[in-house]
């Protein structure tokens, strides 16, 4: 009986402590899930506020990419408008300041310039159109109406053309003509010279012709030695286009053509050797009969009151060296349509056209064949 009272104990206190050993084992697993749980809840909130926070940087962000491409866009714009405009304006003040226009077509100038039906309108629009159809001329370039047109539209060809000195001015250095003029040979009335529209200079006279001589000889020289026909364009749009520089080079033509009457006359006088006919039909005329009445009554008013008269411009094609074709249309339909400057000149020189329609403005015929 004891024996299976013990026994029977003995089973309790085993089936005991297996179900305590049970119940601790469950309570285990079930504290390892919730602390599972816990774990994988408090990591999916963690990454749910990590997005947030992401989610609102990378919003913000776009907004400010956005923004910023809206406002550099803008600015793009912006600056496009103001560099075509400045473009406009820039290109606008070099035309306006250029002397000598761009090229345009010839018959639509002459559809412009000479409207109506008028007798003179009419016989204008014809000889355009001679020039166009039988001269080959199909373009103009418009040169600035002032009194020193023809001596502009003479310069920038022979500039433009790539035209070296003349050969008499090869052999002499231009810089010290008016030395030589002055005190060689005793004129002191070139003090009386006047530079267009400046009347009277006095004293300052030798030293503003030198100047202007230094400007002839600098830019004819490197414009000269200048081979890339563009290139020489651009150099002549740049020079035309400034009005002190030019005004230089042409004062500096008119004491040339001074100074060459004043040779002549000596050499006249001297009866050293004969001179060119141009010469004779100088000093035939009351007004230039000797070189002080041709400075006073010509040259002084040249570029200020008078352009060239047709005397003149064979003095200008005779020491310039340049045979001077001249397309004279109010002469249209007479023998004294087509004229040359001078008559007389050597096969070498080179030849330059100018088109005027009443002696006084010249334009630049351009030949296309």
């Amino acid at each position: 009986m004891q024996r299976q009272h013990d026994r029977r104990a003995s089973k309790n206190r085993n089936h005991f402590i297996e179900h305590k050993n049970r119940s601790r084992i469950s309570l285990e697993r079930r504290v390892g899930r919730h602390e599972v749980w816990s774990w994988k809840t408090a990591s999916k909130e963690s990454l749910c506020l990590m997005w947030q926070k992401v989610k609102v940087q990378l919003m913000l962000s776009m907004s400010f990419l956005t923004a910023l491409f809206w406002y550099c866009r803008r600015l793009y714009s912006f600056l496009a408008q103001l560099l075509k405009r400045w473009s406009n304006y820039l290109q606008r003040q070099l035309i306006r300041n250029l002397s000598v226009l761009p090229e345009v077509d010839l018959l639509g100038y002459s559809a412009r310039e000479w409207k109506g039906e008028t007798k003179q309108a009419k016989q204008m629009r014809e000889a355009y159109e001679k020039l166009f159809r039988s001269c080959h001329i199909k373009y103009l370039r418009q040169v600035r109406r002032d009194n020193y047109s023809v001596i502009r539209a003479v310069l920038f060809q022979i500039f433009s053309q790539g035209i070296p000195f003349p050969s008499w001015m090869k052999e002499r250095d231009i810089l010290k003509l008016p030395e030589k003029l002055l005190y060689s040979q005793g004129c002191n009335w070139i003090q009386q010279y006047s530079f267009g529209p400046e009347r009277y200079t006095g004293p300052n006279a030798f030293g503003k012709l030198r100047k202007c001589m230094e400007a002839l000889k600098t830019n004819w020289a490197e414009i000269s030695a200048t081979r890339d026909h563009e290139e020489r364009g651009s150099m002549c749009n740049t020079l035309f286009s400034d009005e002190s520089k030019e005004y230089k080079l042409y004062e500096a033509i008119k004491f040339i053509m001074l100074y060459e009457v004043v040779e002549a006359y000596e050499q006249i006088k001297s009866r050293d050797k004969p001179v060119h006919n141009l010469f004779s039909l100088l000093f035939a005329r009351d007004s230039s009969s000797d070189p002080l009445s041709f400075m006073m009554n010509h040259l002084n008013s040249i570029g200020d009151s008078i352009c060239l008269d047709q005397v003149d411009l064979f003095l200008l094609g005779y020491l310039l060296e340049v045979k001077i074709r001249v397309y004279r249309l109010h002469r249209f339909n007479t023998e004294e349509f087509q004229v040359k400057y001078p008559d007389e000149y050597r096969r070498e020189w080179n030849e330059i056209s100018l088109l005027t329609e009443d002696d006084r403005y010249y334009h630049i015929p351009l030949f296309r064949t």
